[in-house]
């Protein structure tokens, strides 16, 4: 996460979700603190997975006190396992406990999005597939969402709605048909821009390739009709595979030849991954 990206919308965010959890005053803090104490927490993995959000992490406490020190012994994207020591952080006893909670949500969140995102891309390994996100994200977290998609080894679809042009069905019902939304498209969209069309069933391929798609989605189709739909796209545009996508099922769409695989579980399905800041003390 670069740091033009972290300083003009990360912090707005954190800033909010510092506010969200202390309104006026960390009470229980306060009352145990008197004054300001120099102390160190460490920062324990709890469970076997995929670190990512450690910068977001770090930002929580800088954002609280920049004299706050935040050292790592790992990385984003790197394997980690229960019981590892992945940093500590010093500072004043009562900013560590007061960032504390929201520091490790964005963090256990992240990093359970990045593992999952590992299992799932580790089953397609070997394939020329790559494995997408979706807009499918809590909101106000897509940009850590997303991020931490890319640091589990997946890939970004369209971040939100002014990325890019997928015409699904509704659109399409709006329009009228398949062929009109994408002349629409076209017309109105750079031509820089690809038009994607999310399909649901094989007529809808036809007029999909006959309309010129650049990239057709196959939306909720079994195994068979995919591989029909593949045939009759023969290359002349991108496929995507999409719907109710989950590790447990994305073995029948390995041997497809797709050229992307788009999953919303990766960021609304992901368990957390539990790490914990122990053993505070005063240094």
């Amino acid at each position: 996460m670069n740091e033009i990206t972290m300083t003009l919308q990360v912090d707005r965010l954190i800033l909010a979700a510092l506010e969200e959890d202390i309104s006026s005053e960390d009470v229980t803090t306060n009352a145990v603190m008197k004054e300001a104490v120099t102390g160190e927490v460490e920062l324990i993995c709890k469970q076997d997975g995929i670190i990512a959000g450690l910068a977001v992490f770090k930002r929580v406490f800088e954002l609280l006190d920049d004299s706050v020190r935040v050292e790592f012994y790992s990385k984003d994207g790197d394997e980690v396992q229960n019981g590892q020591l992945l940093g500590k952080v010093t500072g004043d006893i009562r900013v560590l406990l007061s960032g504390e909670r929201v520091a490790l949500n964005y963090l256990q969140r992240m990093s359970g999005i990045a593992t999952y995102t590992h299992t799932v891309a580790e089953l397609l390994k070997g394939t020329k597939t790559k494995l997408l996100d979706t807009r499918k994200t809590t909101p106000n977290m897509r940009i850590f969402e997303k991020y931490a998609v890319r640091a589990g080894g997946g890939y970004n679809h369209r971040y939100n709605l002014s990325d890019g042009v997928l015409l699904k069905d509704n659109h399409i019902g709006a329009a009228g048909s398949v062929t009109k939304a994408v002349q629409m498209a076209k017309a109105y969209a750079p031509f820089v821009r690809k038009i994607e069309v999310e399909v649901e069933n094989l007529d809808m391929v036809r007029e999909a390739v006959e309309a010129g798609a650049d990239i057709i989605m196959l939306d909720n189709m079994t195994t068979e009709e995919m591989q029909e739909a593949i045939r009759i796209i023969d290359g002349r545009a991108e496929t995507e595979c999409s719907g109710n996508v989950t590790k447990e099922n994305i073995g029948r769409i390995t041997a497809l030849g797709v050229d992307y695989v788009s999953s919303g579980a990766l960021t609304h399905s992901a368990p957390i991954l539990d790490i914990s800041l122990k053993n505070l003390h005063a240094v």
